[in-house]
């Protein structure tokens, strides 16, 4: 069911993105395909991402019964949302690549790169709207709010993020704080939106809420720990950067905690590329892999039980627990 709906939210990402598509306004539209992986050299499957989110309010709005191709603006609305906060992570990460890619501002320049990220924020809110066409006013308003809500969490998260590069007084419970509205808030939206207006009570849309968020919490640390331990054959991505850059990831927290061999390493500056092995093993051997781990069995297991309570239905249901499977089971 997943490959059958992925052309659909292609088609009205492209249907909301075309808004821009005007007199005077071709680089711009340029920009906002460029970064949604349609156009533009490497363009392709590779650079779109594997539009989670979307899939989340779709499946969950079948799995619900209802007709998933009524969730369709909602399902470009919290993906429109994510690719918002990518642009500007990318700039306030001061971050030159994005899925193999030269990103935005790096190509058209911080300006014009915030402002693309402006504008998908925009179209977000303008595809959410588009809900009025299926749905009774009430339900649309009510989608918007936790939309709204989620947007709002993402930069209480980010704003944690940003400040938590320059303390040196961290501790594990920052951590969840943080990692809450930057991975959790959005997944929660998707799903509590998609049962929304699949027509489930409320009960069921807080069990789908709860599940999207624990989801986005396991999935994070699972991160973190391929960040360090993880094969870069498959994750595609360096086990050197997130210690070379200082990252503030749960199993570095850990190993601050302990206050052991790895803290008094950490508070000498800035980790170097021939130390990164060895500090990874150390890490290791002072417990923060398993720590870390632990908390990903936890939760996890609260993402599982929440969805085992929402009881999602039929092929919807399926490729959901298919779905949240491999997001939960990434080998960290």
């Amino acid at each position: 069911m997943i490959k059958d709906l992925l052309p659909h939210i292609e088609s009205e990402l492209q249907r909301q993105i075309a808004r821009l598509d005007q007199p005077r306004m071709g680089q711009f539209h340029d920009m906002l395909t460029y970064h949604m992986g349609w156009t533009g050299e490497g363009a392709g499957p590779e650079a779109t991402g594997k539009r989670i989110r979307p899939l989340m309010v779709l499946l969950v709005s079948a799995a619900c019964g209802s007709d998933w191709r009524s969730a369709l603006p909602a399902a470009a609305a919290v993906e429109l949302v994510h690719n918002f906060s990518l642009v500007h992570d990318d700039i306030e990460d001061n971050s030159d690549k994005r899925r193999g890619r030269t990103t935005v501002w790096k190509k058209w320049g911080i300006p014009q790169g915030t402002n693309s990220g402006d504008g998908l924020f925009v179209l977000s809110n303008l595809a959410i709207m588009d809900l009025e066409k299926n749905h009774p006013a009430p339900i649309v308003l009510k989608a918007a709010t936790i939309l709204h809500q989620a947007c709002l969490d993402l930069t209480r998260g980010q704003f944690l993020d940003i400040s938590y590069e320059k303390r040196d007084d961290l501790i594990v419970e920052d951590y969840w704080s943080m990692i809450s509205g930057k991975t959790g808030a959005l997944l929660a939206a998707c799903c509590h939106i998609g049962a929304l207006l699949g027509g489930a009570d409320e009960g069921r849309q807080e069990a789908y809420r709860s599940f999207g968020r624990h989801l986005g919490l396991a999935f994070q640390v699972q991160d973190d720990i391929l960040g360090i331990w993880g094969d870069e054959a498959l994750t595609g991505k360096s086990t050197a950067s997130d210690l070379l850059e200082g990252k503030k990831s749960l199993p570095v927290l850990y190993g601050l905690e302990k206050n052991g061999k790895f803290a008094a390493r950490w508070s000498k500056g800035p980790i170097q590329p021939g130390e990164v092995r060895e500090l990874a093993r150390v890490l290791e051997t002072e417990s923060a892999r398993s720590a870390s781990q632990a908390a990903a069995r936890r939760e996890t297991d609260v993402a599982l039980a929440s969805l085992q309570e929402a009881d999602p239905q039929g092929e919807a249901g399926e490729s959901l627990k298919t779905l949240a499977d491999k997001l939960l089971n990434r080998g960290a």
